[in-house]
């Protein structure tokens, strides 16, 4: 079936911080395959694995050293073998993580290219000339803090990395590299994998000027305009496309920071033969404030509502939505959009449904399904994150933020809440592993655990198994168009989706009191079904009362 991927629910691991199978600490494949029944009972059908390659891991993985090695703390490639061959048998799907916007620095085409001005694998990256004054070639500021070019002595010349120094940019320009990168993902999809997610995909196309960004009031320019989207990113994904995906039955989904409507159009058409969807950023760029993230503003209701609506509209029938509120790279979604604490049960199962009742591939991130809340950071070295290290010694020492205030922010909104490890039951570190792990386990473990919910009626986990029955039971949840009801509401995020005769009504409370609804006149008969809900309700007509952060799904035949 060519459009599996549009009734799946996707389920993201972040392999660190999943299983432990040999009490190091660390996660690992074998801990991986031990869970497998445990997805296989809350319903999904794709396992999506954050990157599982050789790595030197000073971004977690996301720094490749080896493509087509597995990182040893996680196994050895037979394990891979066998985690493919008992998800399979299990009827589940394994996507991996495509990381080719930048490698390692200690991938053996660096290495080589750093020898000299003339080795054949010098323009497998971007290297240019410093200004007449020493400076790098262009102001340009890296996602992580800092110049995005680093010096290197060897031959007197920068390299570009928009991420870690130790992630240099891989030059797209150069058709070698895209040879390289196609010939590696045919060598997995033979494998039997399933498809792929594409880290920072739209940024593997550089506007080729390298001119200067715009300056913020900050030490280094924007350089998005620049990198993002770029002139030749629609070509090269043809190309891809044309060279490796379309010889396979496989699922994509692409990273696409920036991205507006209409670019996702492009990169999801039918017609286009690019990807099958991208993961956009609006909704997790709410609380921004001056254009960083480190800030403790709440989000508008209105706002999430408008930028949801602008995604199911603007890809209707054009594209296809992925639906997120959680993964690798953010804070928890309860405990950023939710109340985690008075009203954790009800604000998790709330917006589970909010999400999954919208049009497009639902993604679930691991620890989402228990309603898994943001840790407590006492200090910055509790931190493992590179992004959220870098922005503390920046922000302290040269924008004037208290220690304090810094650390409110990363309790808040860094990468580092999602990457606490997985909370299996009330033992020791969570049952995750024997050992203390690599980053602290959430001082909740004991009350918030997978050994408290499974089989258990009316937890968290017991809900997200019945979004997704509902999903694979009702196509009009896949397949039908969305219309916001009540745009200006603060407090209501109400919508209803529309296939041929029926209809579907969810009403979902943001609300931390009791809120008066009434119900659009089609709803108002005994007629429809209440298909799911997070309070026990009674039969209603005209009007309901909604509780604090309640959730309901009515459907109308």
């Amino acid at each position: 079936m060519a459009n599996w991927w549009k009734e799946s629910v996707v389920y993201q691991i972040y392999p660190r911080s999943f299983k432990d199978s040999n009490g190091d600490g660390i996660g690992d494949l074998q801990g991986i395959i031990s869970k497998l029944d445990y997805l296989k009972a809350l319903g999904i059908d794709v396992l999506w694995l954050s990157p599982i390659y050789d790595s030197p891991n000073d971004d977690n993985g996301y720094d490749i050293r080896n493509y087509q090695a597995i990182m040893q703390e996680f196994g050895t490639m037979a394990d891979f073998d066998e985690l493919l061959q008992q998800a399979h048998h299990r009827g589940i799907k394994l996507v991996l993580d495509l990381v080719v916007n930048h490698t390692s620095d200690e991938h053996v085409w660096f290495a080589e290219s750093r020898k000299s001005k003339n080795n054949p694998y010098r323009d497998y990256y971007i290297w240019g000339d410093g200004k007449t004054d020493g400076k790098p070639p262009n102001n340009w500021g890296s996602v992580f803090s800092g110049s995005a070019w680093k010096y290197d002595d060897a031959t007197r010349q920068y390299y570009l990395h928009m991420f870690s120094q130790k992630q240099p940019d891989l030059n797209w320009e150069n058709p070698k590299v895209r040879n390289e990168i196609y010939n590696m993902m045919v060598w997995w999809l033979d494998k039997g994998i399933d498809g792929f997610r594409m880290d920072v995909i739209n940024m593997i196309s550089k506007e080729q000027s390298f001119q200067d960004g715009e300056t913020y009031g900050g030490l280094y320019g924007n350089p998005s305009p620049y990198i993002i989207n770029g002139p030749r990113v629609h070509e090269f994904l043809k190309e891809m496309n044309q060279r490796v995906l379309s010889k396979y039955d496989v699922m994509t989904v692409g990273e696409t920071p920036a991205a507006t409507t209409e670019d996702a159009q492009r990169y999801t058409g039918e017609n286009e033969h690019e990807l099958n969807m991208v993961f956009q950023f609006e909704h997790m760029g709410l609380e921004a404030a001056g254009g960083s993230k480190w800030t403790d503003r709440r989000f508008r209701l209105t706002d999430l509502k408008q930028v949801f609506t602008k995604w199911q509209k603007g890809l209707e029938g054009r594209g296809w939505n992925s639906l997120y509120w959680n993964n690798h790279d953010q804070p928890r979604v309860v405990s950023r959009f939710g109340n985690d604490k008075k009203y954790w049960a009800q604000s998790a199962k709330m917006l589970a449904t909010c999400l999954h009742m919208q049009q497009g591939t639902p993604y679930i991130y691991q620890g989402e399904e228990l309603g898994m809340t943001n840790t407590v950071f006492h200090s910055i070295d509790d931190c493992r994150d590179i992004e959220a290290i870098n922005a503390y010694h920046e922000m302290t020492t040269q924008q004037g933020v208290s220690p304090q205030e810094m650390l409110c922010y990363i309790n808040r909104i860094s990468r580092d809440n999602a990457r606490t490890p997985m909370q299996w039951d009330s033992s020791a570190f969570a049952g995750f592993s024997t050992a203390e792990p690599w980053i602290a386990v959430n001082e909740n473990y004991k009350r918030i655990n997978a050994a408290a919910q499974v089989e258990v009626e009316g937890s968290v986990f017991s809900y997200y198994q019945k979004l997704i029955q509902l999903r694979h039971q009702y196509p009009i949840i896949v397949y039908a168009s969305f219309d916001l009801l009540l745009p200006e509401s603060e407090e209501l995020f109400v919508f209803t989706r529309t296939r041929g005769e029926q209809q579907l009504l969810t009403i979902c409370s943001f609300a931390e009191q009791n809120v008066e609804y009434h119900l659009p006149q089609r709803f108002a008969d005994d007629e429809k079904q209440l298909l799911i809900a997070n309070y026990p309700c009674e039969p209603c007509t005209e009007k309901i009362t909604l509780r604090p952060y309640e959730a309901r799904v009515y459907l109308h035949k």
